[in-house]
């Protein structure tokens, strides 16, 4: 069930992204320029990336602190790995 679960957070935002990438590409050309930000964000930052095309034409308070969680939520789960992975290394 952990594997699952890990599994489904490390790729659940990516799949996300590109089946809405490939069915609604318009949204994505209108809020970003080039093809190779959002490829970037996809694999470094899905979750942020993914907030940034939803609060795109919106430039609120809650906006932000909305994108700040996503960034927050990847942050965790690359920081959760190295924590769960301590004590297999030895450290």
């Amino acid at each position: 069930m952990c594997c699952f679960l890990t599994t489904l957070v490390l790729l659940g935002p990516r799949i996300a992204a590109l089946v809405w990438w490939l069915f609604w590409p318009v949204r994505w050309n209108l809020v970003f320029n080039s093809i190779i930000w959002p490829i970037l964000g996809i694999i470094f930052l899905p979750w942020t990336t993914l907030m940034y095309v939803i609060i795109f034409p919106l430039a609120g308070f809650w906006d932000w602190l909305l994108l700040i969680l996503a960034v927050l939520i990847d942050l965790g789960s690359f920081g959760g790995g190295l924590f769960g992975n301590r004590d297999r290394l030895g450290m």
